[in-house]
């Protein structure tokens, strides 16, 4: 059967979530497709999980532009989507003269950028605030923040969906075909039919707009590797830290950041892949990260490891040249009402919500833009237990005794928090979409005590059987009926 719609948006990343709330303040029948089961499924899932200030971009380019808006305004957004954030501020420190020069050089650049508040401090005062951290010097940023990106990304397609927007999940898009009213998408076996298509699919984008017809543009993956160490950010660091970035490198370097939730990573590495879709984590790259995560805090010890993963980059910079090239975001002349975005790695992430205004800028060039006066830019995250005062937490079980069953004993979260998780607005069942939602599975133990019992709810509760029961995308099945998963 056929869809009609307005707008329909390739790509379910933050930037893609954030265009679609972003049109839903308008009177458009707008719909999202994205190929994973789940929203925040690549980039927007897998990376340091910073707000940056938009120092490293260059000055006059819409990476620095969009990213210096973004931040400036992502505590405000935090707040409208009850997502946490932390103004944390962050250290790039300095190892000898020459990186001194580069941390006085970014200084420039970024204040050029609208940074706030960039400076350069002493070795005293860096070590005064960052006992253990090595260095003769750093520069702070203090607008930098951590924040947590699957809820944030989950809180824009929520609130989207909210405001009227369609979402499709596992839908993956197989054509894209022009016709006399716009477009034909093929998308999980359906076609949509749109006036405008927003092509936001990240590492697919140059995928995507070949299959329309625009042949301008090359992604090239670049993969980063990460540590996950326990919960150990108030003994160790409270601050992201980060080496003097090298020219060429096509990244910040290996860096140290705490987490929203108390864990501290270690990374990303950059390594330039063939293959899109590999998110290995290797032995080699994990000793190397390992060693330069320790010369910046030498108190850090292996036992604290918990987890390690990989995000990938959608890099335009090929591997010979290195470094960054700008965002692209137009509307292909040559395919009037097809809209490209095409190489939006870091800080695509905090610029989000700006890159989605100028979208929208493009839309209205398109189409009329009527206000949607039901819209309603708030979003309410599902009650965490463990953040309660013991009166309230006592007051929960009385009501509802599901609170009172601690399904995750690493991060003390409840029954009912997997049930909310369970019943979220997109529909996700999936283990990961479980994780993301409720921060289970996520503590020392990594799931191995609360798994079993999260099975036995969507079996229990939901008619979910375990051989239906996935981790992820088609393939990832968890457990096995008979010895072997049945052929589909």
């Amino acid at each position: 059967m056929n869809k009609t719609y307005d707008v329909v948006i390739v790509g379910g990343g933050a930037v893609g979530c954030a265009i679609a709330r972003e049109l839903s303040r308008y009177k458009l029948k707008t719909a999202l497709i994205e190929k994973d089961p789940d929203v925040a499924g690549e980039t927007s899932g897998r990376n340091s999980a910073v707000v940056h200030a938009g120092f490293n971009n260059r000055t006059g380019s819409l990476m620095a532009k969009l990213c210096v808006e973004g931040n400036q305004g992502f505590e405000e957004l935090c707040r409208e989507l009850d997502v946490p954030y932390k103004k944390t501020g962050k250290f790039l420190v300095a190892f000898d003269e020459e990186d001194e020069r580069i941390l006085e050089g970014l200084i420039k650049k970024g204040e050029a950028n609208g940074c706030k508040g960039l400076r350069m401090v002493s070795a005293e005062e860096l070590h005064e605030i960052l006992p253990g951290v090595g260095g003769i010097s750093a520069m702070i940023s203090p607008e930098t923040a951590i924040f947590d990106p699957f809820l944030y990304t989950i809180a824009l397609a929520e609130n989207a969906v909210k405001n009227g927007v369609e979402v499709f999940l596992s839908h993956e898009v197989t054509a894209i075909d022009k016709t006399e009213g716009g477009f034909t998408v093929t998308a999980g076996g359906e076609e949509f039919n749109a006036k405008v298509v927003i092509n936001s699919a990240g590492l697919g984008s140059a995928k995507v707009a070949k299959m329309a017809g625009i042949d301008d543009y090359e992604i090239y993956p670049c993969r980063g590797e990460y540590f996950i160490l326990d919960t150990i950010a108030d003994e160790y660091l409270k601050v992201p830290v980060y080496p003097a970035p090298k020219p060429g490198i096509g990244g910040l370097g290996v860096h140290l950041t705490p987490t929203i939730h108390g864990n501290v990573i270690i990374g990303p590495s950059a390594e330039y892949l063939d293959d899109g879709s590999d998110y290995s984590v290797t032995a080699p790259i994990l000793d190397k990260l390992w060693k330069e995560a320790h010369d910046l805090l030498p108190a850090l010890k292996r036992s604290d490891i918990i987890g390690g993963f990989a995000g990938i980059r959608p890099k335009q910079a090929p591997p010979t040249e290195g470094g960054y090239h700008d965002f692209i975001i137009k509307e292909e002349e040559a395919l009037p009402g097809f809209i490209d975005l095409i190489g939006i790695e870091s800080p695509g992430l905090t610029a989000s919500v700006p890159i989605a205004r100028m979208v929208c800028g493009i839309v209205g060039g398109i189409l009329p833009l009527t206000e949607n006066e039901g819209f309603d830019g708030t979003h309410k995250a599902a009650l965490k237990f463990k953040e309660q005062t013991p009166e309230k937490q006592a007051e929960l079980i009385k009501e509802n005794p599901d609170y009172g069953e601690v399904v995750c004993r690493c991060q003390t979260i409840t029954k009912q928090e997997i049930k909310d998780a369970i019943e979220n607005p997109l529909g996700v069942h999936t283990l990961a979409g479980l994780k993301y939602r409720a921060w289970c599975m996520t503590g020392r133990c990594q799931g191995g005590y609360c798994l079993g019992r999260i099975v036995e709810i969507l079996r229990d509760e939901y008619g979910i059987e375990p051989e239906d029961v996935r981790y992820r995308g088609e393939g990832s099945y968890m457990f096995v009926k008979g010895g072997a998963q049945d052929e589909e």
